[in-house]
């Protein structure tokens, strides 16, 4: 089973900023609520209050902690120091190794309700929908992961390391294909050791699809509307 199927601008861009962060973004996951002004005003020293607003909207952004929490665009830094009336950034390289930032994750992770995969329910409400999206859909490894990375940050769950998504979203797609051809192959006169190709009936149940891995090309919708119907 084929695991690694990312692509190098995929894997790069996954928990990490790009070079550009557009004006939009900036409204939309840089901009401080009176809720967020309050928790970051309880912590002291401009640098503590800079470096938990850092923590905090780089998490609504990306889906996950930066090893380095000051690692960010400028254009985040600026926008954060502005509406904190943060004049100087010199004491912003001691949070970088201080113990506050720790303390911080902890913090937004209880107050702002971040979970993690790991977590049962979590685990099972993301097995539920993507077994749903590849059951009715014949989307592409990586059109699933980038789907799965934007339902993780929907449901504000920490994005697991690329390797665990990866290994995620391709076994569940495998369970799905494992069901359809269960299904479809319910009652046919061909077997596993047997060859579909001079097989009528089969054929027509299957749509020539026994000997291919199914939902891998534009005939899976066929599959699916087929089993389906089989269900129905």
């Amino acid at each position: 089973m084929a695991v690694s199927f990312l692509t190098a601008a995929q894997r790069d861009r996954y928990g990490r900023y790009q070079d550009m962060v557009t004006p939009d973004d900036l409204a939309r996951c840089f901009h401080l609520s009176d809720e967020d002004r309050a928790q970051i005003m309880s912590c002291r020293g401009h640098h503590n209050r800079l470096g938990y607003a850092l923590q905090l909207t780089t998490v609504r952004y990306l889906g996950t902690f930066l090893d380095d929490p000051v690692a960010v665009p400028s254009p985040v830094l600026q926008s954060l120091s502005h509406q904190l009336a943060i004049q100087t950034l010199d004491g912003l390289q001691s949070y970088r190794k201080g113990e506050q930032r720790e303390e911080h994750v902890t913090k937004i992770r209880k107050r702002y309700g971040y979970g993690d995969i790991t977590e049962p329910r979590v685990g099972l409400r993301m097995t539920r929908w993507l077994y749903g999206v590849c059951w009715t859909g014949t989307e592409r490894l990586g059109s699933l992961f980038d789907r799965a990375t934007a339902w993780l940050l929907a449901h504000k769950i920490l994005l697991p390391g690329v390797t665990t998504l990866e290994r995620f979203v391709v076994s569940v797609r495998a369970r799905v294909e494992a069901h359809l051809y269960r299904l479809l192959t319910r009652g046919s006169p061909c077997n596993r050791e047997t060859s579909c190709n001079g097989c009528c009936s089969c054929r027509r149940a299957l749509g020539c699809l026994c000997s291919t891995r199914f939902a891998r090309d534009r005939r899976a919708s066929a599959v699916r509307r087929s089993a389906r119907q089989s269900i129905d």
